[in-house]
């Protein structure tokens, strides 16, 4: 079995197998990285708590979604431009889904620029 097909098989793996746990960690991760995103983002504010724990579960089904049906992670950094562009999306996005989540078009790519730095330095495949 060549590296390939260990990626593949460990990938298959960990989209096929979610628990309750992995998915709220996943979330909560996300509503961390998106607030601190939204801290340091012009353009890009979330109104209060609640509005960010949706945009959270929001993000993570979308992402979640596009995952499953696309096979593209939209993570900015480790992706390529690809990811970088997907995530701006779903930023973008989540702006029509959630009230209290107001982002612009440069808000959501610089966001998604913002939540790929931080998701290098968050260690893991948490995000």
């Amino acid at each position: 079995m060549d590296n390939n097909e260990n990626n593949r098989d460990r990938t298959e793996n960990r989209t096929n197998n979610w628990n309750i746990g992995e998915i709220l960690i996943r979330i909560l991760v996300t509503a961390i990285v998106v607030g601190i995103a939204a801290f340091l983002t012009p353009g890009f504010s979330v109104d209060n708590l609640w509005s960010l724990i949706l945009a959270a579960v929001v993000i993570a089904v979308l992402d979640y979604l596009v995952q499953k049906f696309t096979g593209v992670n939209a993570t900015p950094f480790g992706r390529g431009i690809t990811g970088f562009i997907v995530a701006a999306i779903i930023l973008y996005a989540t702006k029509f889904i959630v009230p209290g989540f107001n982002i612009s078009v440069w808000g959501a790519i610089i966001g998604a620029l913002v939540i790929g730095i931080i998701d290098v330095i968050i260690p893991g495949d948490a995000m």
